[in-house]
């Protein structure tokens, strides 16, 4: 049985909240308090037990395949998953757990965007992927000889451990619970390269993320670790997110992706986040 959340009691208003600044001191107080308001339409009633929003359960056990290329000049003299000079990933993607077992798109952007460094550009790196669903940008960074840690809630644990199977990638990546603003767990080592797709969706959950990036960013003299960040605009609320990252860290535009003004389009952002010092 899944661990129950316990919810701290809801803190007293006076009245609406108009500005963002009130609502970030909210959110530090209490960064589930969002959970409790039933007038939440992507929140079911059994809510307080994890923060996946409810999707309906349309995609259950189907698998995909998906190629990622690699740069023209790689030269492989085999197939990687059966693709020529591309990497192949067969996925399992099933709704049931909630939103993170599908396959979205900023998530194949942000693969896509890896795999032109190479095989074995990665190799000897510790890559942690947070709101990993499927698995998807980890599977391809192992490909690229990373050691890998693919994370989610626990809801998520058995799509990403199927997944792992599925593409016989058992000896470079390993699955993990890591929920965001708990403590990093000890079994997974300081990373040097941190992905992250499609987390910005659910806005209980901003202070959360931010914390957990934080928690991954050293604060020693020691070299900060590469943070890919690629979402997708949706909706106004998102702005609330970076109005909160921008108070740990600053971020560039990676506009050297020859499909960037192709997934632009799309309003999908690829970024590069950088920790304040």
């Amino acid at each position: 049985m899944a661990d129950t959340v316990v919810l701290p009691p809801a803190l007293p208003l006076t009245g609406p909240i108009h500005s963002l600044a009130e609502e970030e001191v909210l959110d530090a107080l209490d960064p589930l308090r969002h959970l409790r308001e039933s007038a939440a339409p992507d929140v079911g009633a059994d809510s307080g037990s994890t923060l996946l929003p409810a999707q309906p359960r349309s995609v259950l056990d189907e698998i995909i395949q998906l190629a990622f290329p690699l740069p023209p000049d790689s030269n492989v003299e085999e197939h990687v998953g059966g693709l020529q000079n591309s990497i192949a990933i067969q996925l399992v993607v099933d709704a049931s757990p909630g939103c993170g077992g599908v396959a979205w798109p900023a998530g194949e952007v942000l693969a896509r965007y890896i795999a032109r460094r190479g095989l074995g550009s990665l190799a000897g790196r510790n890559v942690l992927e947070l709101g990993s669903g499927t698995g998807l940008v980890g599977l391809v960074a192992a490909h690229l000889g990373a050691r890998v840690w693919i994370t989610d809630q626990a809801p998520l644990y058995p799509i990403m451990e199927r997944n792992i199977a599925f593409n016989d990638l058992a000896r470079s990546v390993t699955p993990a619970v890591l929920a965001w603003g708990e403590p990093i767990p000890s079994s997974i080592p300081p990373p040097s390269i941190i992905l992250a797709a499609d987390c910005v969706y659910f806005e209980p959950a901003f202070s959360l993320l931010v914390q957990t990036l934080a928690d991954l960013t050293p604060t020693s003299d020691g070299p900060d670790p590469e943070i890919l960040f690629c979402y997708k605009k949706r909706r106004k609320a998102d702005k609330r997110f970076f109005a909160l990252l921008k108070k740990k860290f600053t971020w560039t535009d990676i506009d050297d992706d020859p499909e960037h003004a192709l997934y632009s389009k799309e309003a999908i952002s690829l970024l590069r986040l950088h920790p304040k010092r």
